[in-house]
């Protein structure tokens, strides 16, 4: 599920705040997992013998960064003149003009005029709440049993489409609506996470290096 948020960007020019999308479920999750991490870590570091601190130290290293990359990490900013994406790996400015569509199948993407095609992590795509959603929207559509009213699914009711579907929906109309905007022009920009991958290749290195003089 997304969470939308508001937020200051950092671009002056558009008028209005960034709208944030984040999976509230995968913020849990990774804060429960990199409490348990640095639980047993640490005990192994402060109780454990030999070269079991070392290599303790080593495993936290390079978990705590994955585990922030693929659970903490992941968001979306969408402003008027550009959207901002924050996968595990890698940032993503893509300025309107240069979105071609936005869609979600078994996962939520965003394509650029060039070809191109970028995952939205932090725009998960469930099956089970897409069902749901679908069931929800052909009870509506169905006549009143009684037969005094007669009940038209509306397919932009948020009650009725799966959160990840109406996040897709929101940042397609947004492309659509902005793309003309002298400030949504321009190339996409894509930056590696080196804060992400610098200390994740320490920790790998460092457990290589523990195995190989083990």
């Amino acid at each position: 599920m997304t969470t939308p948020e508001p937020t200051s960007g950092p671009n002056p020019e558009p008028t209005s705040a960034d709208r944030v999308f984040r999976s509230a479920f995968g913020i849990a999750g990774g804060v429960f997992m990199l409490a348990l991490v640095l639980v047993l870590s640490i005990d192994a570091m402060l109780r454990g013998e030999g070269r079991t601190p070392w290599l303790s130290l080593a495993g936290l290293v390079l978990a705590v960064p994955l585990i922030i990359a693929f659970t903490v990490r992941p968001a979306v900013y969408a402003n008027e003149d550009r959207l901002r994406i924050r996968n595990p790996f890698r940032s993503i400015l893509l300025p309107w003009a240069s979105v071609a569509d936005v869609r979600a199948g078994y996962s939520s993407e965003v394509f650029t005029q060039e070809g191109a095609k970028y995952q939205l992590w932090a725009v998960p795509v469930s099956l089970r709440q897409r069902k749901k959603a679908a069931r929800r929207a052909a009870r509506a559509s169905q006549d009143d049993p009684h037969g005094r009213t007669s009940i038209t699914a509306d397919v932009r009711d948020a009650s009725r489409i799966a959160p990840s579907d109406q996040t897709v929906a929101d940042l397609r109309e947004m492309a659509e609506r902005y793309a003309d905007r002298a400030g949504a022009q321009g190339a996409p920009q894509v930056r590696w996470a080196y804060e992400i991958i610098a200390p994740a290749a320490a920790g790998l290195v460092l457990l290589v290096i523990l195995a190989a003089t083990g």
